[in-house]
């Protein structure tokens, strides 16, 4: 498994990116992302496609436009 990155720990589960060849297996466009959830003994997955530069631009806008909102639910907690 050369060139299988470590998982990225998120707020709900782990990111891999894919590797070319799963990414032809799964019929995914390359740098896909698999999402896993991990719960009482179970694993279930995602596949996410790779972010564009128009999307991580709107996200930066949209982050930027609500920041003191996204502040304020952060300090409140889920």
């Amino acid at each position: 498994m050369s060139g299988l990155s470590a998982p990225t720990r998120t707020e709900r589960g782990w990111v891999i990116v894919m590797t070319p060849e799963m990414s032809r297996q799964a019929g995914v466009a390359e740098n896909s992302l698999i999402v896993l959830h991990l719960s009482e003994g179970h694993v279930s997955a995602e596949i996410l496609p790779p972010t564009t530069p128009e999307m991580k631009e709107s996200v930066r806008q949209i982050s930027e436009k609500f920041r003191e909102a996204f502040e304020e639910l952060k300090r409140l907690g889920d």
